[in-house]
């Protein structure tokens, strides 16, 4: 398949079978025209003429894309996004060589488990992510909030009173609102005011602490949100620098994927192999958004897996750089 063919029809996979072929194709063009992926199945000794399924294609540690420059083919980088690091290790990256394709898939993705972003009003709590800038998050968001059709819909940065007003009078208009928020935002919200919202409202929270407030189990950090807004559900969103597709938690610890990406788990002491049975593990991400980068990452999130292809995640391997969406372990 020509690589145009591909950019125009990860978004419209409909089974399993067309998931693999499309896959076993952008592993043939990302092996040949991704040097950093080149270089890497040429030291683990791997011929591509080798794999011809999803269970024999090897999967790049997600570490270089902070010490390499991950890119496939030779278009120049339009956008470099970095990660919402912590730690003095520094920050990964993702040089992006084509926006339309990121924007085709978290706009197809966000329509696809919930509808057309055009019908939400559109409210962010994302200070950190703000203050470090690059991120891939801010620009979905920034995103999204171009494309609601509501005036009301914007950040909200500091003053959390403003906030629970407009979010109380929004309630009044029985219009459909989503409220996106780093987890210690939301807190600091819910600390603001108690409020009792309707089925309405989509409270989705994008994990972690930044080390603003001590790290809470998803368990209880549900808990705590549920009650705070007056809700039954919160939902989740799960992504990272390195992707340009997102999974989401329409209201439990369980992540749905997008029909362009899966989640294969690896064998814990043996980063090689992927799981025959099903227990947890090593997350690896097949993302064919990622065509022009690397579309076959092995995380270092935990996770587990359900028959049906859903997945939580349970924590981050030993040493691994705290920074991203949905680290916190659960019970």
């Amino acid at each position: 398949m020509k690589l145009q063919a591909i950019k125009e029809n990860f978004v419209n996979i409909t089974n399993d079978k067309e998931f693999e072929d499309l896959a076993i194709n952008v592993f043939y063009y990302q092996a040949e025209n991704n040097l950093v992926y080149k270089r890497y199945l040429e030291y683990l000794k791997i011929k591509k003429e080798t794999v011809s399924s999803l269970e024999t294609i090897p999967f790049l540690p997600i570490q270089f894309f902070k010490s390499h420059q991950v890119i496939t083919g030779n278009k120049s980088v339009s956008k470099v996004f970095k990660s919402s690091g912590t730690t003095a290790s520094g920050r990964s990256q993702h040089l992006v060589s084509d926006l339309a394709i990121y924007e085709k898939s978290f706009i197809h993705g966000f329509n696809h488990f919930y509808g057309d972003i055009k019908n939400y009003v559109v409210l962010a709590l994302l200070p950190s992510y703000l203050e470090q800038g690059e991120s891939s998050l801010v620009y979905m968001v920034d995103k999204f909030i171009e494309l609601s059709n509501h005036k009301e819909s914007g950040y909200c940065l500091e003053n959390l009173e403003e906030t629970a007003t407009l979010i109380n009078q929004l309630k009044e208009t029985g219009k459909k609102v989503l409220l996106i928020g780093v987890s210690y935002a939301l807190l600091d919200l819910i600390e603001e005011q108690d409020f009792s919202l309707d089925s309405n409202f989509i409270i989705m929270e994008t994990g972690g602490m930044k080390g603003r407030r001590k790290e809470l189990t998803k368990k209880e950090l549900h808990e705590t949100l549920k009650k705070g807004f007056g809700v039954r559900q919160i939902h989740s969103e799960y992504g990272m620098t390195e992707l340009l597709s997102q999974s989401y938690s329409l209201g439990n610890t369980k992540f749905k994927t997008p029909p362009w990406m899966k989640v294969l788990l690896r064998e814990v002491n043996d980063p090689l192999s992927l799981q025959k049975k099903q227990k947890s593990g090593g997350i690896n991400i097949i993302d064919l958004a990622n065509i022009n980068s690397c579309s076959f990452i092995a995380t270092q999130d935990l996770g587990r897996k359900d028959i049906s292809g859903d997945f939580e995640i349970l924590g981050r391997f030993d040493h691994s750089d705290t920074r991203g969406c949905n680290l916190m372990i659960v019970d």
